[in-house]
């Protein structure tokens, strides 16, 4: 089977890595060849991708189906098989292989066409999810993760730069709002296994149980930070309620009574979360937060 790298994936990485990118998505086909070969795999279809992987259906040699990701390592992904192999199944997608130089993971095969963002209903999607993410982040990190710690510090330290490239007062006055949540949360910043990206599209169906989680970026932190991608993904459904704060307020309460957080301090991590976006979004050059970000946070002091 020759493999053929989607021209939307080649635009993804040119997008964020300019001809590095570019250089990477030419060299997928031999990467794939390389594991196909190393892992006695055979391609079983036609393959998918995220914004960063590409993803191969393959059947081993003992005939079972798997998945073959292929991605560059960045500091998010790197200890993605760290992360699986402590899961081990529980709540996540199973891994099968990896080799760490490379990011290369093989998994369980999951129906990737069928995922938590196809049910109709948000509120009982939120409510698998949330039953996923109480599994996930029930267990301690291992060691050798991204700390949740050095992550919020680093943010605290960024604020002030951001400050002064944002020039409507509202703005600047949000971003100070998040960061003094976060640093009153900071001192105390958890010792679980994160998942950090579980929204709708990272849950998957699956035949070992009804619904799995994929793609994790693990860090070892406060589960209150793993809240927000829950929140503000299928942001339509929130505006169609009429009444944007209460249909977040009842996403909040819904997963902070089924995790068993506490919802001042969780209100604080997930500040410290919207906090993350707009600092990305400043150095990506944006001079106003998004609009999502100030609804969010306007919705969310009740609860601090």
């Amino acid at each position: 089977m020759r493999i053929v790298v989607p021209e939307a994936l080649t635009a993804s990485h040119v997008k964020w890595d300019g001809e590095a990118g570019r250089a990477w998505s030419a060299g997928l086909p031999a990467l794939a060849e390389r594991y196909l070969e190393e892992w006695e795999l055979r391609p079983d279809g036609e393959p998918g991708h995220g914004v960063v992987s590409l993803v191969l259906p393959v059947v081993r040699a003992d005939g079972t189906q798997a998945a073959l990701k292929l991605q560059p390592v960045n500091d998010e992904n790197a200890t993605e098989a760290v992360g699986l192999r402590a899961w081990d199944g529980d709540g996540a997608v199973r891994l099968l292989a990896a080799d760490p130089a490379t990011g290369t993971l093989l998994l369980e095969r999951l129906h990737a066409e069928r995922s938590l963002s196809a049910l109709p209903d948000d509120l009982a999607a939120l409510e698998i999810l949330t039953a996923l993410l109480a599994r996930l982040t029930g267990r301690p990190a291992p060691p050798g993760l991204r700390r949740l710690a050095d992550i919020a510090q680093d943010m605290l330290d960024d604020v002030d730069q951001a400050l002064a490239a944002l020039p409507r007062e509202p703005d600047r006055r949000l971003l100070r709002h998040c960061a003094g949540a976060l640093a009153e949360v900071v001192a105390e910043p958890g010792d679980r296994l994160l998942h950090w990206d579980l929204h709708y599209d990272n849950v998957l169906a699956a035949d070992r149980e009804p619904w799995l989680a994929i793609d994790p970026k693990p860090l070892a932190g406060d589960p209150g930070f793993d809240l927000l991608p829950a929140l503000h993904n299928r942001w339509d459904d929130l505006v169609a309620t009429g009444d944007v704060g209460r249909a977040v307020l009842r996403r909040f309460d819904l997963m902070t009574a089924g995790l068993g957080l506490d919802p001042g301090r969780a209100a604080r991590w997930t500040l410290g979360r919207v906090l993350q976006n707009a600092l990305w979004d400043v150095k990506a050059g944006a001079d106003h937060l998004a609009e999502t970000h100030v609804a969010l946070a306007a919705a969310l002091r009740p609860r601090l």
